[in-house]
């Protein structure tokens, strides 16, 4: 089952409210996506921890749902 970009985006903002989100779906299938956030709690963080925290945003449903996510975050 595809995921819709609008909860990719829904499930991000929603743990990250200030964030900047913009997700482009790479196939037309809505299981491939690059994801481009831009968040203020990612501020003195590393790049792997700002992914564990978009990560963590979709609750589980990378490798389900979601099969595939290009991911590039940077702090505000």
């Amino acid at each position: 089952m595809a995921m819709d970009a609008s909860e990719i985006e829904r499930l991000i903002k929603a743990a990250l409210p200030d964030a900047e989100v913009r997700i482009d779906d790479l196939a037309g299938d809505g299981d491939h996506y690059a994801a481009h956030v831009a968040s203020s709690a990612f501020s003195g963080l590393p790049r792997v921890r700002q992914h564990q925290l978009v990560y963590d945003a979709l609750k589980g449903r990378m490798g389900g749902e979601l099969h595939a996510l290009a991911l590039t975050t940077s702090a505000k």
